[in-house]
């Protein structure tokens, strides 16, 4: 099947990471967290799959740097955008056009890409702006866990990090019956 999804972006903390186990040293640099309960498997199962896979976060670099590398996660990215070294957090643009960028995808594809996070004021918004897919990790009760904004209204909604697997097959399903490439809310 060719595949319509050009590429999966994730977010790190508390959907891919447990930010309740977050460990910091006294200075307060993060050096070592959880990862939630099959993120790691998703991540292989992505690549296996195929798909691109992107890592948009907030945060320190370093930080970002030593925690991938803690948990060999670094090669099971294509790219990675952190929004210290971007200069903007989300839902500002220029994490998410970074890691497009860094991706080879053209702005006006962005419809044909999924991103996976946690804060639906950040990572809903800030995509679903842009134009993507978007799946929010609904996991963790530390945030908004209702949309304050039609911005913040998920097109699918995940428990834990495998359940998007299944979410992709329907996406790709759904954009393959729609006859294009044009991503969400198009017929």
């Amino acid at each position: 099947m060719r595949r319509r999804i050009l590429a999966v972006l994730l977010d790190f903390g508390d959907t891919l990471a447990d930010q309740e186990t977050e460990k910091t040293d006294e200075s307060g640099f993060m050096y070592d967290v959880d990862l939630v309960p099959g993120a790691r498997e998703l991540l292989i199962a992505l690549r296996e799959r195929g798909y691109r896979v992107g890592l948009v976060a907030d945060g320190r670099a370093d930080e970002s740097d030593v925690l991938r590398a803690r948990h060999e996660l670094d090669e099971l990215f294509d790219a990675v955008a952190i929004s210290d070294e971007v200069g903007a957090s989300k839902p500002d643009p220029r994490p998410f056009q970074a890691v497009l960028e860094r991706l080879g995808i053209d702005a006006e594809d962005a419809s044909r890409v999924v991103m996976v996070g946690n804060r639906l004021e950040r990572d809903i918004s800030g995509a679903r702006d842009l134009g993507m897919l978007t799946v929010w990790m609904a996991w963790s009760p530390r945030y908004q866990q209702v949309p304050q904004h039609e911005s913040e209204l998920p097109d699918r909604i995940i428990q834990r990090p495998l359940d998007l697997l299944e979410i992709l097959d329907e996406l790709e399903e759904d954009q393959a019956a729609a006859g294009d490439t044009s991503g969400p809310g198009s017929s």
